[in-house]
């Protein structure tokens, strides 16, 4: 039930007036992404309707279209269900992931002047204070903004474009991993921004290639809790 999965006070209600649908279809995931809601979870409306304190028509309409881009199941007679990925649907994305981030690497260390690379810099410092206070929420955040921000540098809007649609499943893949990841992951960073700042596309490249794959893996050997 989602009285039992989500801690009290994890989803504020969302303010009138303002497209409602939309607003409710974003809120639900980012609770999807970060795992607050899990993956096989009943999504039950009227609990969602209560928690964000709407009606159950948009609940109704976000959940439709959630399921259509394969975040929601939609079962007859049963209900509405968080998607249970499957490890084939996993390594294909974080496939592709490796695919994007190797080359917004290369291109961010071409492209990068000192600004981009003290901007890095500084999410890695916070990212490193993250996994020190064993904050899982900050760090799977600011991993996501590393690599928003590496891809912004590599200064290729199509390849953003591309990013920014497997951003969110990639939130969804690394949080469970996140933990286990810790510190070695901010380390793997920190080479990556020698790189770029040496601007080395050779060594930039392989880094995050490296590095994406060391999450892949991560994720395939998880332990479910």
């Amino acid at each position: 039930m989602l009285s039992a999965g989500l801690p009290h006070g994890a989803v504020p209600r969302l303010e009138r007036p303002g497209p409602l649908r939309d607003r409710v279809y974003e809120a639900l995931l980012e609770l999807i992404t970060t795992r607050a809601l899990q993956p096989g979870q009943h999504l039950v409306e009227s609990e969602l309707a209560g928690h964000l304190g709407v009606s159950r028509q948009p609940v109704r309409e976000a959940l439709q279209r959630l399921n259509t881009e394969g975040w929601v199941d939609l079962r007859p007679a049963q209900g509405a269900f968080v998607h249970e990925p499957t490890e084939e649907e996993a390594d294909q994305l974080l496939t592709v992931r490796t695919l994007l981030e190797a080359e917004a690497a290369r291109l961010a260390a071409g492209n990068a002047g000192s600004k981009g690379v003290q901007a890095l810099e500084e999410i890695l410092a916070e990212g490193l204070k993250a996994v020190e206070a064993d904050d899982v929420d900050a760090a799977v955040a600011l991993n996501a903004r590393f690599h928003a921000k590496v891809m912004e540098l590599a200064g290729n809007a199509v390849l953003a474009e591309l990013a920014a649609q497997v951003d969110r499943r990639v939130r969804w893949y690394y949080t469970p991993v996140a933990r286990q990841r810790g510190e070695q992951s901010w380390i793997e960073h920190r080479e990556l921004i020698s790189a770029i700042a040496a601007r080395d596309e050779q060594s930039a490249t392989r880094l995050m290639r490296e590095h994406t794959e060391h999450t892949r893996r991560s994720y395939h050997a998880r332990e479910d809790s």
